[in-house]
Protein backbone atom coordinates (compact mmCIF):
# COMPACT_ATOMS: atom_id res chain seq x y z
CA UNK A 1 0.00 0.00 0.00
CA UNK A 2 2.86 2.42 0.75
CA UNK A 3 5.65 0.93 -1.35
CA UNK A 4 8.58 3.31 -1.66
CA UNK A 5 6.86 6.25 0.05
CA UNK A 6 9.08 8.41 2.26
CA UNK A 7 7.01 9.30 5.34
CA UNK A 8 8.15 11.54 8.21
CA UNK A 9 6.48 10.80 11.57
CA UNK A 10 7.09 13.53 14.15
CA UNK A 11 7.19 12.21 17.69
CA UNK A 12 7.95 8.86 16.11
CA UNK A 13 9.62 7.49 19.24
CA UNK A 14 6.41 7.80 21.29
CA UNK A 15 3.53 5.41 21.97
CA UNK A 16 1.43 6.11 18.86
CA UNK A 17 4.42 7.28 16.88
CA UNK A 18 6.16 3.91 17.04
CA UNK A 19 2.99 2.18 15.88
CA UNK A 20 2.77 4.55 12.91
CA UNK A 21 6.44 3.95 12.08
CA UNK A 22 5.90 0.19 12.18
CA UNK A 23 2.78 0.53 10.03
CA UNK A 24 4.55 2.48 7.28
CA UNK A 25 7.49 0.06 7.25
CA UNK A 26 5.22 -3.01 7.26
CA UNK A 27 3.56 -1.60 4.15
CA UNK A 28 6.90 -1.36 2.36
CA UNK A 29 7.41 2.35 2.92
CA UNK A 30 10.35 4.23 4.38
CA UNK A 31 9.36 5.51 7.83
CA UNK A 32 11.41 8.36 9.28
CA UNK A 33 11.30 8.74 13.07
CA UNK A 34 11.61 12.51 13.63
CA UNK A 35 11.91 13.17 17.36
CA UNK A 36 13.44 15.81 19.61
CA UNK A 37 14.94 12.99 21.71
CA UNK A 38 17.47 11.62 19.25
CA UNK A 39 18.57 8.78 21.52
CA UNK A 40 14.96 7.64 21.94
CA UNK A 41 14.53 7.82 18.17
CA UNK A 42 17.58 5.62 17.61
CA UNK A 43 16.43 3.13 20.26
CA UNK A 44 12.97 2.97 18.68
CA UNK A 45 14.49 2.46 15.24
CA UNK A 46 16.73 -0.36 16.43
CA UNK A 47 13.91 -2.02 18.36
CA UNK A 48 11.46 -1.86 15.47
CA UNK A 49 14.06 -3.06 12.97
CA UNK A 50 14.66 -6.14 15.13
CA UNK A 51 11.39 -7.59 13.77
CA UNK A 52 10.86 -8.54 10.11
CA UNK A 53 9.49 -5.60 8.09
CA UNK A 54 9.11 -5.06 4.37
CA UNK A 55 10.29 -1.45 4.27
CA UNK A 56 12.89 0.62 6.06
CA UNK A 57 13.09 2.73 9.22
CA UNK A 58 15.27 5.82 9.49
CA UNK A 59 15.75 8.30 12.36
CA UNK A 60 16.51 12.02 12.48
CA UNK A 61 16.56 14.66 15.20
CA UNK A 62 13.76 17.24 15.03
CA UNK A 63 12.56 20.13 17.17
CA UNK A 64 9.17 21.04 15.70
CA UNK A 65 9.38 24.57 17.17
CA UNK A 66 12.67 25.40 15.39
CA UNK A 67 12.75 26.49 11.75
CA UNK A 68 16.47 25.69 11.59
CA UNK A 69 15.85 22.16 12.89
CA UNK A 70 13.06 21.56 10.37
CA UNK A 71 14.99 22.87 7.37
CA UNK A 72 18.03 20.89 8.48
CA UNK A 73 15.93 17.72 8.58
CA UNK A 74 14.50 18.45 5.13
CA UNK A 75 17.96 19.00 3.71
CA UNK A 76 19.25 15.76 5.22
CA UNK A 77 16.33 13.67 3.98
CA UNK A 78 16.33 15.23 0.52
CA UNK A 79 20.02 14.46 0.14
CA UNK A 80 19.37 10.92 1.35
CA UNK A 81 16.25 10.06 -0.66
CA UNK A 82 15.72 12.77 -3.27
CA UNK A 83 12.12 13.35 -2.24
CA UNK A 84 9.66 13.22 0.68
CA UNK A 85 6.12 11.98 0.15
CA UNK A 86 4.30 12.61 3.41
CA UNK A 87 4.38 14.16 6.87
CA UNK A 88 2.49 12.82 9.89
CA UNK A 89 2.23 15.52 12.56
CA UNK A 90 2.14 13.30 15.62
CA UNK A 91 4.46 14.95 18.18
CA UNK A 92 2.94 15.75 21.58
CA UNK A 93 5.19 18.41 23.17
CA UNK A 94 4.18 19.92 26.53
CA UNK A 95 5.81 21.60 29.48
CA UNK A 96 6.21 20.25 33.00
CA UNK A 97 2.99 21.90 34.24
CA UNK A 98 0.77 20.49 31.51
CA UNK A 99 -2.33 18.59 32.62
CA UNK A 100 -3.45 20.73 35.56
CA UNK A 101 -7.09 21.32 36.35
CA UNK A 102 -8.71 24.40 34.82
CA UNK A 103 -8.39 26.80 37.79
CA UNK A 104 -4.79 25.74 38.41
CA UNK A 105 -3.53 26.53 34.89
CA UNK A 106 -1.22 29.54 34.74
CA UNK A 107 -1.56 31.86 31.74
CA UNK A 108 2.11 31.44 30.84
CA UNK A 109 1.77 27.64 30.85
CA UNK A 110 -1.37 27.83 28.71
CA UNK A 111 0.42 29.97 26.13
CA UNK A 112 3.59 27.87 26.19
CA UNK A 113 1.74 24.62 25.63
CA UNK A 114 -0.24 26.08 22.71
CA UNK A 115 2.99 27.38 21.24
CA UNK A 116 4.77 24.04 21.59
CA UNK A 117 2.00 21.83 20.22
CA UNK A 118 -0.19 23.90 17.89
CA UNK A 119 2.64 26.24 16.97
CA UNK A 120 4.90 23.28 16.26
CA UNK A 121 2.34 21.65 13.98
CA UNK A 122 1.93 24.95 12.12
CA UNK A 123 5.67 25.46 11.69
CA UNK A 124 6.44 21.93 10.47
CA UNK A 125 3.44 22.04 8.12
CA UNK A 126 4.46 25.44 6.77
CA UNK A 127 8.02 24.33 6.01
CA UNK A 128 6.94 20.95 4.65
CA UNK A 129 4.27 22.55 2.45
CA UNK A 130 6.90 24.84 0.93
CA UNK A 131 9.02 21.79 0.16
CA UNK A 132 6.04 19.85 -1.21
CA UNK A 133 4.97 22.80 -3.37
CA UNK A 134 8.39 22.92 -5.03
CA UNK A 135 8.34 19.14 -5.41
CA UNK A 136 4.85 19.20 -6.93
CA UNK A 137 3.16 16.78 -4.54
CA UNK A 138 2.88 15.98 -0.85
CA UNK A 139 0.62 14.67 1.88
CA UNK A 140 0.13 15.96 5.43
CA UNK A 141 -1.73 14.02 8.12
CA UNK A 142 -2.39 15.84 11.41
CA UNK A 143 -3.15 14.06 14.66
CA UNK A 144 -6.14 15.77 16.26
CA UNK A 145 -8.63 14.29 18.77
CA UNK A 146 -12.31 13.74 19.45
CA UNK A 147 -11.84 16.38 22.15
CA UNK A 148 -11.10 18.81 19.34
CA UNK A 149 -14.70 18.49 18.14
CA UNK A 150 -16.77 17.82 21.26
CA UNK A 151 -17.02 19.06 24.84
CA UNK A 152 -15.14 16.96 27.40
CA UNK A 153 -16.96 14.26 29.32
CA UNK A 154 -15.51 15.17 32.68
CA UNK A 155 -17.51 12.45 34.43
CA UNK A 156 -15.17 9.76 33.09
CA UNK A 157 -12.34 11.26 35.17
CA UNK A 158 -14.17 11.01 38.50
CA UNK A 159 -12.27 9.17 41.28
CA UNK A 160 -8.98 9.70 39.45
CA UNK A 161 -6.32 12.41 39.48
CA UNK A 162 -6.80 12.84 35.73
CA UNK A 163 -8.58 15.60 33.82
CA UNK A 164 -9.01 16.74 30.24
CA UNK A 165 -6.57 19.66 30.02
CA UNK A 166 -7.97 22.93 28.69
CA UNK A 167 -4.83 23.36 26.58
CA UNK A 168 -5.51 20.04 24.86
CA UNK A 169 -9.04 21.06 23.87
CA UNK A 170 -7.84 24.38 22.49
CA UNK A 171 -4.95 22.78 20.62
CA UNK A 172 -6.80 19.88 19.04
CA UNK A 173 -9.80 21.94 17.93
CA UNK A 174 -7.38 24.37 16.31
CA UNK A 175 -5.53 21.54 14.57
CA UNK A 176 -8.78 20.39 12.95
CA UNK A 177 -9.45 23.87 11.59
CA UNK A 178 -5.79 24.35 10.62
CA UNK A 179 -6.14 21.16 8.57
CA UNK A 180 -9.08 22.61 6.65
CA UNK A 181 -7.35 25.97 6.26
CA UNK A 182 -4.22 24.43 4.77
CA UNK A 183 -6.14 22.10 2.46
CA UNK A 184 -8.02 25.08 1.01
CA UNK A 185 -5.01 27.38 0.91
CA UNK A 186 -2.90 24.79 -0.91
CA UNK A 187 -5.52 24.18 -3.60
CA UNK A 188 -3.92 23.28 -6.91
CA UNK A 189 -0.47 22.51 -5.49
CA UNK A 190 -0.76 18.72 -5.39
CA UNK A 191 -0.69 18.76 -1.57
CA UNK A 192 -3.35 17.02 0.50
CA UNK A 193 -3.98 17.78 4.18
CA UNK A 194 -6.18 15.62 6.40
CA UNK A 195 -6.57 14.84 10.10
CA UNK A 196 -7.23 11.82 12.30
CA UNK A 197 -9.23 12.34 15.50
CA UNK A 198 -8.82 9.32 17.76
CA UNK A 199 -10.65 8.66 20.96
CA UNK A 200 -8.62 7.75 24.02
CA UNK A 201 -5.73 5.33 23.55
CA UNK A 202 -4.97 2.79 26.27
CA UNK A 203 -1.78 3.64 28.16
CA UNK A 204 -1.87 2.30 31.73
CA UNK A 205 -4.84 4.45 32.78
CA UNK A 206 -6.59 3.56 36.07
CA UNK A 207 -9.38 0.99 35.92
CA UNK A 208 -11.97 3.45 37.24
CA UNK A 209 -11.32 5.67 34.25
CA UNK A 210 -11.26 2.81 31.73
CA UNK A 211 -14.61 1.52 32.97
CA UNK A 212 -16.35 4.88 32.82
CA UNK A 213 -14.85 5.61 29.43
CA UNK A 214 -16.05 2.27 28.04
CA UNK A 215 -19.61 3.07 29.14
CA UNK A 216 -19.60 5.95 26.62
CA UNK A 217 -18.48 3.75 23.70
CA UNK A 218 -20.28 1.23 21.51
CA UNK A 219 -18.22 -1.95 21.89
CA UNK A 220 -14.52 -1.80 22.75
CA UNK A 221 -13.98 1.32 24.82
CA UNK A 222 -10.46 2.73 24.93
CA UNK A 223 -8.55 2.15 21.73
CA UNK A 224 -5.33 0.24 21.35
CA UNK A 225 -2.77 2.09 19.27
CA UNK A 226 -3.09 -0.59 16.58
CA UNK A 227 -6.67 0.57 15.98
CA UNK A 228 -5.38 3.66 14.18
CA UNK A 229 -3.30 1.78 11.61
CA UNK A 230 -5.98 1.33 8.96
CA UNK A 231 -6.91 5.00 8.86
CA UNK A 232 -3.27 6.05 8.60
CA UNK A 233 -2.60 3.64 5.71
CA UNK A 234 -5.71 4.88 3.94
CA UNK A 235 -4.73 8.55 4.21
CA UNK A 236 -1.12 7.93 3.17
CA UNK A 237 -2.02 5.70 0.23
CA UNK A 238 -3.43 6.46 -3.20
CA UNK A 239 -6.77 5.03 -2.07
CA UNK A 240 -7.50 8.44 -0.54
CA UNK A 241 -6.24 10.48 -3.50
CA UNK A 242 -9.47 12.51 -3.61
CA UNK A 243 -9.76 12.96 0.17
CA UNK A 244 -8.64 16.43 1.21
CA UNK A 245 -9.38 18.70 4.15
CA UNK A 246 -11.14 15.96 6.09
CA UNK A 247 -11.10 14.88 9.73
CA UNK A 248 -11.57 11.13 10.22
CA UNK A 249 -12.88 10.07 13.64
CA UNK A 250 -11.73 6.76 15.14
CA UNK A 251 -13.29 6.45 18.59
CA UNK A 252 -15.64 3.43 18.91
CA UNK A 253 -18.55 5.86 18.98
CA UNK A 254 -17.36 7.84 22.03
CA UNK A 255 -18.25 11.15 20.36
CA UNK A 256 -21.82 10.14 19.47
Amino acid sequence: MLTGKIVIITGGAGLIGQEFVRTVAENNGIAVIADIDNQAALRARDSLCATPIAGKIDAVSLDITSTASITGMLRTLHERYGRIDALVNNAYPRNKNYGRHFFDVEYTDFCENLNLHLGGYFLVSQQMAAYFKTQGHGNIVNMASVYGLMAPRFEVYEETTMTMPVEYAAIKSSIIHLTKYMAKYLKGTGIRVNAISPGGVRDRQPEAFLGRYAEQCLSKGMLDREDLKGTLIYLLSEMSASVNGQNIIVDDGFSL
